[in-house]
């Protein structure tokens, strides 16, 4: 079993709930294509398409690699993954939307 790419699983699909909520709900956030990268806002749609991409690569991987909720190595891969990018994201972003209203 390769848990970095389940830790990677879980990561991916915690990024892919902000962009999906943004997309669909017709407001801008950051994401890598933005300028700047990760910090100016990208339109909704592409908000979307990029959720819709950490899902799809997310549960791809999580297809090839299985995992079984429980206490299980595999599992905390996965929760460690969203929990990592999770926080990073709450960091990151409480920053970007602390600039932006100081603005």
């Amino acid at each position: 079993m390769n848990f970095l790419a389940i830790f990677v699983a879980g990561a991916l699909l915690c990024n892919a709930i902000p962009h999906l909520t943004s997309g669909l709900s017709g407001h801008p956030f950051p994401t890598p294509f933005a300028k700047p990268s990760g910090v100016g806002a990208s339109p909704p749609l592409v908000n979307f398409l990029w959720g819709v991409l950490n899902a799809a690569a997310g549960s791809l991987i999580l297809s090839r690699y299985p995992v079984s909720a429980g206490l299980n190595p595999a599992f905390a891969a996965f929760v460690g993954g969203a929990l990592v990018l999770g926080a990073f994201m709450s960091i990151h972003f409480g920053k970007v939307h602390r600039g932006a209203a100081g603005r």
